[in-house]
């Protein structure tokens, strides 16, 4: 017999395999069945018997692959809480541990002593305000808190406090530490580089500006098409005056306004009034070159814009 011949039978062969053992399987399922309801009829003493003597096959089923799943534990920030102890520990006394804010201090710091500060002591402080937060272990944090005083002296307060992991509940641990306060940073030099001088893009940030903060003009008028930006309501100004305008691109330094679609980024420095003063501001802003003129397409200082077509 030729080796094709022989490849060709064993191939017919494997499906006929296939479909008897698959017959075979199906005629004992036919016979536990009607064995079982054989048994049914004979009554239910049979039944037991029968289901504990009837043979089972059980295929098992291919475990599927785990889906991993990452979840990342957000631990809560205890600053506001240590904040606000800071705020009532400071106000209180040992020589009057019933008042409102020394029974505050004591529910949220249990093992802590209230201060006994002198009777002429002006130590009540102006304001009170958490300006760092570090986990130093699962659950325990150290919370820096600065106090300022009328005289413009300012404490900062290292506040221990326990959180549990829901962040739900809080407890001040320990009593506050009266620590050095923060160093200022160091900060980057600026990408506002390039000068631009009084002209086009200098006069449209004016203008802008103005409808912005003060109401006078339409805000709409300035803007790219696609922006929509509301003005500031009720307007808190009276005039808007640009002092300095600095931009990243060259292109914003152009005695003529560039090409359809040039972008520039902006730092425009500007002196706000009203009726109790002069008011140095600093604003952010993208525009676009359109027709022969500046259209501000991003204020990028704290307000996210609309880009939603008009």
């Amino acid at each position: 017999m030729s080796t094709g011949k022989q490849a060709s039978e064993r191939e017919a062969a494997a499906p006929m395999a296939a479909g008897a053992r698959l017959e075979a399987m199906r005629r004992r399922v036919r016979l536990s069945r009607l064995a079982v309801w054989s048994v049914i009829a004979a009554g239910p003493i049979a039944l037991a018997v029968a289901v504990t003597s009837t043979p089972t096959t059980v295929e098992a089923a291919t475990p599927s692959k785990p889906t991993a799943v990452r979840t990342t534990a957000v631990a809560a920030d205890p600053a506001g809480y240590a904040q606000l102890f800071v705020h009532a520990w400071l106000r209180s006394s040992a020589d009057d541990a019933s008042s409102a804010q020394a029974r505050l201090a004591q529910s949220m710091a249990p093992d802590v002593d209230l201060p006994a500060p002198a009777a002429d002591a002006q130590l009540t402080p102006q304001s009170v305000t958490a300006v760092r937060s570090a986990q130093r272990a699962d659950g325990a944090w150290s919370v820096t808190v600065a106090a300022q005083y009328s005289d413009g002296a300012v404490r900062y307060y290292a506040v221990p406090v326990a959180a549990d992991r829901a962040g739900a509940s809080f407890t001040v641990t320990g009593a506050p530490g009266v620590v050095a306060g923060p160093v200022r940073a160091a900060v980057a030099t600026s990408s506002y580089g390039v000068s631009v001088p009084e002209g086009d893009l200098s006069a449209a940030v004016g203008e802008f500006l103005a409808a912005y903060l003060t109401g006078a003009g339409e805000v709409d008028r300035y803007l790219a098409p696609g922006v929509s930006l509301s003005p500031v309501s009720p307007a808190p100004y009276t005039a808007v005056r640009v002092q300095q305008v600095s931009a990243v691109e060259e292109a914003a330094a152009a005695e003529q306004v560039p090409a359809d679609g040039t972008k520039v980024r902006v730092l425009a420095q500007v002196e706000a009034r009203d009726p109790g003063g002069r008011w140095p501001l600093g604003y952010e802003l993208a525009l676009t070159a359109r027709s022969g003129r500046w259209e501000v397409s991003a204020l990028e200082s704290g307000t996210a814009l609309d880009g939603g077509a008009r």
